[in-house]
């Protein structure tokens, strides 16, 4: 897997933290204090230019507000979720929708489908958060990398890959929430991405999916098992 100067950390769950050859700083899903696959050395969060979030519920922006009025980066959502978050004090919101594509500072950001549900959790209120999404992220070099949300398989994950050809692409497999390895096995032979790191497993009892079992069932993708902190580039 060539990356061509992108450093990849995955955080646990569906956090990743991406660094661009231009030394921009990009957190994906911000779930990093509550997340018990985080790291303790990676739970303070340093520096965010970007924060991508692809839908509401707390596994996914349940650090958001947070980090967001600390570190005040962009921040791209769909614009429920991201009105959510101004109502909350987070500035700097870059909301947009699918089949969208915009410039944040050096990558290009589209939004694609997901298969999932919403609702925000909002106090003891479940609130209306638009619908989840997932990204497909442009670099300067070249490289895409979808980042799939939580989502099970639908057939038009053929469409972001004939559109938009990612070369890794990072999708769930834990069961029970989301995808299984059976399900995702599928994503793969659809997405045709050339590198998939597995991710959402492990964190509850609930997500029996492991990478073994993707493996198992994937012929001519390059199947990339991250430990919690550990980077790639």
């Amino acid at each position: 897997m060539d990356i061509k100067g992108i450093r990849i950390t995955w955080l646990g769950h569906a956090t990743f933290r991406i660094e661009t050859p231009g030394g921009k700083i990009i957190l994906l899903d911000p779930w990093v204090m509550g997340n018990p696959m985080c790291p303790d050395k990676e739970k303070t969060v340093k520096h965010v230019d970007v924060m991508l979030c692809t839908h509401g519920h707390f596994d996914h922006i349940g650090d958001a507000v947070e980090i967001a009025k600390k570190h005040t980066p962009k921040v791209v959502g769909i614009p429920e979720l991201c009105a959510w978050l101004e109502k909350k004090g987070v500035k700097n919101t870059a909301a947009m929708n699918k089949g969208g594509t915009q410039a944040v500072d050096d990558i290009k950001v589209t939004m694609v489908h997901a298969d999932h549900s919403c609702g925000i959790s909002d106090g003891d209120q479940i609130v209306y958060g638009g619908e989840a999404c997932g990204f497909v992220i442009e670099f300067a070099n070249g490289v895409k990398i979808y980042h799939a949300g939580d989502t099970n398989v639908f057939g038009d994950m053929k469409i972001i890959h004939d559109l938009y050809k990612p070369d890794i692409a990072m999708i769930p497999i834990g069961d029970h929430y989301t995808m299984s390895p059976r399900e995702a096995a599928y994503a793969c032979n659809l997405l045709k991405a050339k590198t998939v790191i597995p991710m959402h497993f492990g964190t509850f009892p609930v997500l029996i999916g492991r990478p073994n079992d993707l493996k198992k069932l994937v012929t001519g993708t390059e199947i990339v098992e991250m430990k919690p902190g550990e980077t790639l580039q």
